[in-house]
C-alpha cells in the first residue's frame, strides 16, 4: 500500500518551486504592462512590440504573451492578425458619457441593496478592496495609480456582488468600465479624491444605511465623471 502522506521528493519540490516562480513571473509581467497602460506610458492605440517588452522586462516571450492575452480579455489590449498587439484605443467622449449614464442608472441603487445585505464579513471584504487602509503607501505614482485602478474595479465589483443582481454585475464587468476610464488621465488627484469617496461609502455600509449608500455612490460616480471629463478638453 502506498503512503499517501509520503514526503515530497526533491523532484516534486523542484517542480513546485518552478510552478510558483512561473506563476509569480507571469503576475509580475502582467502588473508591469498593466501599469504602463494605466499611466499612459503605453499610449492608447499604440503598437506593443513583444520584442521590446522582452528587452525591457528581461523575460522570455512566454510570460509576456500570457500577460497580453489576459489584458486582451480585459479590453485593454487588441490583437490584430498579422500585425500583433496594440493598446486599445481611447474611449470617445460619447462612450464616456454613455458609461457614466449606465453607472448612474445601476450603481447607486445597487449600493443601497448592498447596504441592506451588509454583514461583518462583507464589510471586511469591502474595506480590504477599497484601498483606503494603505492609501499613502509607496512613492511611485505610476504604481500607486495602476494599483488603485485595479482596487477600484474590485471594490465596485464586490458591491455589485453583494447587491445580488448577477446581470447588473455581469453587464458592468463586460464594459471593463474602470480600466477604460482610468486610462483617460494619469493624475494623483484621481486616486486621492476617489479614496475619500470610498471612505464615505464604507461608512454608509458600516451603518447599513441604504439611503446614505445610494447618495455616496451617486456622488462618487458624479465626481469621478467631473474629474475625468477634463481629458477631453
Amino acid at each position: 500500500m502506498h503512503n499517501s502522506n509520503r514526503r515530497m521528493s526533491s523532484e516534486d519540490v523542484a517542480t513546485s518551486a518552478l510552478i510558483q516562480r512561473s506563476s509569480s513571473l507571469a503576475a509580475s509581467v502582467y502588473d508591469a504592462i498593466f501599469g504602463q497602460l494605466m499611466s499612459l506610458k503605453i499610449a492608447p492605440g499604440s503598437r506593443i512590440p513583444v520584442d521590446n517588452l522582452v528587452r525591457q522586462l528581461s523575460v522570455s516571450q512566454t510570460p509576456i504573451r500570457e500577460a497580453l492575452g489576459r489584458l486582451e480579455g480585459e479590453g485593454l489590449v487588441v490583437k490584430t492578425h498579422l500585425i500583433g498587439y496594440s493598446a486599445a484605443p481611447q474611449i470617445t467622449r460619447r462612450r464616456f458619457d454613455e458609461l457614466y449614464e449606465l453607472r448612474l442608472l445601476l450603481e447607486p441603487d445597487s449600493a443601497a441593496r448592498a447596504a441592506i445585505a451588509m454583514d461583518e464579513t462583507r464589510l471586511a471584504a469591502l474595506r480590504e478592496a477599497a484601498g483606503v487602509m494603505g492609501r499613502r503607501e509607496g512613492t511611485d505614482e505610476r504604481i500607486r495609480y495602476s494599483t488603485f485602478a485595479r482596487q477600484d474595479a474590485v471594490f465596485h465589483d464586490r458591491i455589485m456582488e453583494f447587491a445580488g443582481n448577477k446581470l447588473i454585475r455581469e453587464t458592468l464587468n463586460h464594459q471593463h468600465t474602470h480600466f477604460h476610464i482610468f486610462r483617460l488621465m494619469f493624475h494623483s488627484r484621481v486616486t486621492e479624491e476617489a479614496l475619500d469617496e470610498h471612505e464615505a461609502l464604507l461608512a454608509a455600509f458600516a451603518a447599513g444605511d441604504a439611503c446614505a449608500a445610494d447618495k455616496a455612490m451617486r456622488e462618487h460616480i458624479e465626481h469621478s465623471r467631473d474629474r475625468l471629463v477634463l481629458a477631453f478638453d
